[in-house]
């Protein structure tokens, strides 16, 4: 019960990463504040189990940003003191790449970059100056592979791209208010077995040869990522802060 007195905003809890990382801080004692688009059952279900008092969930589409200020506000709500936000919540469009024309380009562009950077990082400028005023705190996001190494697929330049913004925006709040006590950590997964991945893999050939060119021949489970983001949100690798923390088998190393 590593976490029993700690509280954890998770985005994107519903499924996949991020039904798995809200069940494991669940099961460390903590607090768990699930946020989700629309699916509440499904963030429900990942708190299953859980008092009453230790979870929580709150819905806001991160299609507009905007809708970031008032899930800070709900979660405040809930506690006045929250002490990690781990940023997961994504979404991967396989189209408006290269090749692809410009309609569907500015399509993948704009959609991506409001969900997958825009709402991300307003979500995390509120909770890095609520960490600043209680003296310390713990932000998580979650990035990519494709980040560092760029996509498999032309098709998904953009989704790339967010990665990587993102990324930049987590070690940016490392460099500069570490000495407040703010710990920022990105997590880069690889392959990760979720239907997030095996939409990503029809565009570089499908999952058979996907996992073919994998070092260990199989995809990251959920439940590993997990493990990782539970013990990263104690908060005890104060050093590790602005780190990317690669987790894909050895496919993947730099």
């Amino acid at each position: 019960m590593q976490l029993a007195d700690k509280v954890v905003l998770v985005t994107g809890a519903s499924k996949g990463i991020g039904a798995e990382i809200a069940r494991r801080l669940g099961a460390e004692g903590a607090t768990v504040i699930a946020h989700c688009h629309r699916d509440v059952a499904g963030a429900r279900a990942a708190l299953a189990g859980l008092p009453p008092g230790r979870a929580h969930v709150i819905a806001a589409d991160q299609a507009d940003p905007r809708n970031m200020d008032r899930l800070w506000q709900d979660a405040l709500a809930v506690a006045p003191r929250i002490d990690c936000v781990v940023l997961n919540a994504a979404i991967f469009m396989g189209s408006g790449g290269i090749e692809d024309d410009i309609e569907a380009w500015e399509h993948a562009w704009d959609t991506q970059w409001r969900v997958n950077v825009a709402s991300p990082t307003r979500l995390m400028k509120h909770a890095v100056n609520h960490f600043v005023e209680q003296g310390g705190g713990v932000v998580i996001t979650m990035s990519s592979w494709v980040a560092q190494r760029g996509s498999g697929s032309q098709s998904s330049i953009a989704y790339a791209a967010s990665k990587a913004a993102v990324k930049a925006a987590a070690q940016t709040v490392a460099r500069h208010y570490a000495r407040a006590g703010v710990l920022s950590y990105i997590v880069a997964p690889g392959v990760v077995g979720t239907q997030m991945s095996i939409d990503a893999a029809a565009l570089s050939g499908g999952v058979e040869k996907v996992t073919a060119g994998l070092a260990m021949g199989e995809w990251v489970p959920p439940a590993e990522l997990a493990e990782l983001v539970a013990f990263l949100a104690t908060g005890r690798l104060r050093h590790m802060n602005g780190a990317t923390l690669d987790v894909n088998g050895a496919s993947y190393i730099r």
